[in-house]
């Protein structure tokens, strides 16, 4: 006897031949000219559209991280771009792939840093409790050898000002609350575990993963926020290349470095 097959069932999108719908909006008639991209990632990840203070700090986290120059993800875009120019997504694709606990994609490890350790009967924790918890968290963390997600930077210091003006806007519009309190006291409880006052402020993604917790993003999303604003930043690399390339120049000027000590 076999069993009655579950119905496949998705509400993301549908369409026929003369319409298309999305979360049971109208492409044509309810969001194309009427909704930026990031209000219409916003209703695609939480299913619903975004309050008028939600919309104006969910579009400052995309922006945050569109460009930071030349970074590792923009230098492999580039050279893959140099090798296969057919395949601009290819090339897009190659510098997400570096996204990680390294560059740009710790926005992930600090939300669920952030919600794992905020659980909903602690609603509205006093300054002495958040300090206290920072403290376990980064206690926890090195001893097991983890590193601190959402904190320093090897350039912003003592302020990552994408984080500063993140923060400025969430307070502006009110989604300032407990979880942005809770990164920032960990920041500090990192600078004195390791005594490096000033040296590990809340860096970018720090912010995300604080403000998206604010907004009720779970954390497995959050490093989706950081590919949707790089991948802008990557496709604008290659718009670059096109008009100034520059990808042939960083390939031979590093062979020829890496090779220099050899003797023929």
């Amino acid at each position: 006897m076999t069993s009655k097959r579950k119905p496949l069932r998705s509400d993301m999108g549908s369409s026929d031949a003369t319409r298309i719908r999305v979360q049971g909006m109208d492409l044509m008639h309810d969001i194309m000219g009427k909704l930026n991209l990031g209000d219409f990632a916003f209703l695609e990840i939480q299913g619903r559209l975004p309050t008028p203070s939600e919309s104006a700090v969910f579009n400052a986290m995309l922006a945050t991280l569109v460009e930071h120059g030349m970074t590792p993800m923009a230098i492999a875009t580039r050279l893959t771009y140099l090798g296969a120019p057919e395949s601009l997504q290819g090339a897009v694709a190659s510098g997400l792939l570096g996204m990680g606990t390294t560059f740009a994609g710790t926005s992930e490890g600090s939300a669920r840093l952030l919600q794992e350790a905020l659980t909903n009967d602690m609603s509205t924790p006093s300054d002495d409790e958040l300090t206290a918890l920072a403290d376990s968290l980064v206690k926890k963390l090195r001893e097991t050898r983890q590193p601190i997600p959402g904190v320093g930077h090897h350039l912003h210091k003592p302020v990552d000002p994408r984080a500063t003006r993140l923060f400025e806007i969430a307070e502006k519009h009110g989604l300032n609350g407990r979880y942005v309190r809770l990164m920032q006291e960990v920041a500090s409880a990192a600078e004195r575990a390791l005594n490096k006052p000033g040296q590990l402020p809340v860096n970018a993604t720090g912010a995300i993963g604080a403000l998206s917790s604010e907004m009720g993003i779970p954390w497995r999303l959050c490093r989706g926020l950081a590919v949707i604003g790089r991948s802008v930043g990557l496709v604008g690399h290659i718009a670059e290349e096109i008009r100034n390339p520059i990808a042939r120049d960083v390939w031979e000027q590093i062979e020829a470095d890496a090779s220099s000590h050899v003797q023929w």
